[in-house]
């Protein structure tokens, strides 16, 4: 994350039964000084579907703004629920008019692969309108994704 330096946001996905925070959001959480969890303790933002969040950096990292995304249960998710999740946040980030996003693809473990590529290509690169999508994953799964050049 402390390398991103060409995107002008970053878009994560966090679950209503993610607690305590994994992954990307856990990391971004701890360098906003707990911003995300107060947030979500607060009940503003809780993981819902459909539910979405804004945070500022404010210096915390080179990207200026982080979007987090709600997914409702992760217990739950698929890969129809993930292609949803991904085609809002795409929308999102569209309406921000966000040029280059950073974001982690959900699902690992629970959906495979093949449809969280699938689920991203298809539902979220139409959706976003951006100019460029770089992905937090494992490189394997980031070296399958086409190359967007505006």
């Amino acid at each position: 994350l402390d390398s991103l330096k060409e995107v002008d946001a970053l878009c994560l996905f966090v679950a209503e039964d993610d607690r305590p925070l994994p992954t990307s959001a856990g990391y971004v959480d701890w360098r906003l000084c707990g911003a995300l969890s107060r947030v979500l303790q607060s009940g503003f933002f809780v993981g819902a579907r459909e539910d979405s969040l804004l945070l500022p950096t404010d210096g915390g990292f080179e990207v200026p703004r982080v979007f987090v995304m709600g997914l409702g249960r992760r217990a739950d998710l698929d890969a129809a629920q993930l292609g949803e999740a991904l085609a809002a946040a795409g929308r999102v980030l569209a309406r921000a008019r966000v040029e280059a996003v950073a974001l982690e693809v959900p699902g690992q473990g629970r959906v495979d692969d093949s449809a969280r590529l699938s689920a991203l290509q298809e539902r979220f690169v139409p959706a976003f309108k951006g100019k460029r999508v770089a992905v937090l994953a494992d490189k394997e799964f980031a070296r399958r994704l086409p190359t967007r050049k505006g």
